[in-house]
């Protein structure tokens, strides 16, 4: 949505896909957890039954521990939400985790791509090799005003999280931005998100603001459960956890009337993103690409933030036309489209195939592939409307073995 330049933050889209991976050791702890020491993982509940429960509370950690950053970090630092800079197509952002105090972890790359413009989405991977972790998704969001001025904003893609041979389906929740009238806007959740294990274990979150469960802001309830099939009676949850995700949050396992800590995001500082420095960055780097404008963004300079922005967008809308005018596509550099209604005739995207990760957990979860916002269940709402595509992006790791171009 276009904004006034008061409102705008000097940081591109593109930007946020590092916040899934700014807890390393979060991040790649269900890597440590094996048949042996599952138990150690669990201090919460020594007594955890199995390597794949510990992984899935470990999952959990790690996804509750990226939503500060995700959703409450800019305001916090810059004293309220502020819109990012809506990617050009092709701009990228690029970095990496090198965990020099921590040998074991080795180093964490980061790519994220704007593949679309109209509508936006942005593309992104993030992968260690020492610990066989990755990570690739995408997002594209719609958004709408409510009656009170509330703006509502429906995610769709979803996150593919693998760990050594285990596959995790991550969707993301919607949220709604409020605060818009008293010139204070931040961001809350709702609705909920799910975590769908190739094992067949679920956990269920569920998102609430002021008002519901704790009448806390930031709140949520997660539910985890051996399979799909038991989630709906929260009574054969294994755990719940619940309080804040921006603060603290609480565990109790089944049939125990005892709580532990589960997570507290004021205990686990991020690790910054490791990015060259500008002078050495591709043109089509998001720092680089966008210097000008977050400059003039950072000293406040409002004729010299709509010149820059200008410039560059006017510059986009020309390669387009060029483009149009030769009948050529932009071509995307590490990710394609992949079709999993075998119904696209187009040489640029792939058909699913039967053993797709993807395919296989959304069977599990009976989750809609269709293009509709993320966590549609198959029969709900959004699946029963006309929606004739599903396609969706995903990361080829061979085109990023063969750039060329742009480095880490």
């Amino acid at each position: 949505m276009s904004a006034p330049p008061f409102i705008l933050s000097p940081t591109s889209l593109t930007e946020f896909s590092q916040y899934w991976a700014e807890h390393p050791a979060l991040f790649l702890e269900p890597s440590f957890i094996d048949g042996e020491n599952y138990k150690d993982h669990c201090p919460f509940d020594p007594n955890v039954e199995s390597k794949e429960v510990a992984q899935m509370l470990a999952v959990v950690r790690w996804f509750i521990s990226t939503l500060r950053s995700q959703y409450c970090s800019r305001s916090e630092s810059m004293g309220s939400e502020k819109k990012p800079l809506n990617p050009f197509l092709g701009e990228v952002f690029v970095g990496k985790w090198k965990n020099d105090e921590h040998p074991e972890f080795g180093e964490t790359v980061l790519l994220s791509e704007q593949v679309s413009h109209h509508p936006p989405m942005t593309a992104f991977s993030i992968f260690n090799e020492k610990n066989d972790v990755s990570l690739q998704g995408y997002n594209q969001i719609k958004t709408g005003f409510t009656k009170t001025l509330t703006l509502t904003v429906k995610p769709y893609g979803h996150v593919i999280l693998k760990i050594k041979d285990e596959t995790y389906l991550i969707t993301t929740p919607p949220l709604h931005i409020e605060g818009i009238l008293v010139a204070s806007p931040f961001v809350e959740l709702g609705g909920r998100s799910f975590i769908q294990s190739s094992n067949g274990m679920l956990c269920v979150i569920e998102f609430s603001g002021r008002g519901y469960f704790t009448g806390k802001k930031n709140s949520f309830k997660a539910r985890i459960y051996r399979s799909p099939q038991e989630h709906s009676h929260k009574e054969n949850a294994l755990y719940l956890i619940s309080g804040q995700w921006s603060g603290v949050s609480t565990i109790i396992k089944k049939d125990s009337q005892v709580s532990h800590q589960f997570y507290d995001s004021s205990e686990t500082p991020t690790e910054h993103l490791l990015v060259k420095p500008i002078e050495e960055q591709h043109p089509l780097e998001s720092r680089r690409a966008w210097k000008d404008v977050a400059e003039a963004i950072r000293q406040g300079n409002i004729s010299m933030i709509k010149k820059t922005k200008e410039e560059l967008e006017n510059k986009q809308r020309a390669l387009r036309e060029q483009e149009r005018v030769k009948g050529v596509e932009w071509q995307r550099r590490w990710f394609k489209q992949v079709d999993y209604m075998n119904e696209n005739t187009s040489n640029d995207v792939e058909k699913a195939s039967e053993d797709d990760a993807f395919r296989k957990l959304a069977s599990k979860l009976q989750l809609s592939v269709k293009n509709v916002p993320s966590g549609t269940l198959i029969g709900g709402k959004d699946d029963k409307k006309d929606v004739s595509t599903a396609l969706h992006w995903r990361f080829d790791k061979n085109l990023w073995m063969r750039e060329n171009e742009i480095t880490i």
